[in-house]
């Protein structure tokens, strides 16, 4: 239900051009959070065991994770790479 609710907000929020904006501009960077954090869940993998295989600390993952940071290249690489994934990306036409 609570999906149903957040889907019904989302349509409607939608039909404002300035919120449709800024939801399609942030969307591939949330695709990529959403990605990262399925394959550290799918590995059993922690926060804290992601921050000691890459470097990076676990406040960080966590803000990365939560969408209030927005990450570099050079940060997302290293997710991937402590996960034991590759970084591709793919342009399409707006």
């Amino acid at each position: 239900m609570r999906n149903s609710s957040f889907a019904d907000y989302k349509n409607k929020a939608m039909k404002n051009p300035e919120f449709a904006k800024a939801y399609n501009e942030l969307e591939p960077q949330y695709e990529i959070i959403r990605e990262l954090i399925k394959f550290r869940i799918e590995s059993n993998v922690s926060q804290q065991e992601l921050s000691l295989r890459t470097g990076i600390s676990k406040s960080n993952i966590s803000r990365f994770e939560s969408g209030k940071h927005s990450p570099s290249m050079k940060m997302i690489f290293r997710i991937a790479d402590g996960l034991g994934k590759r970084v591709s990306f793919k342009l399409t036409n707006i």
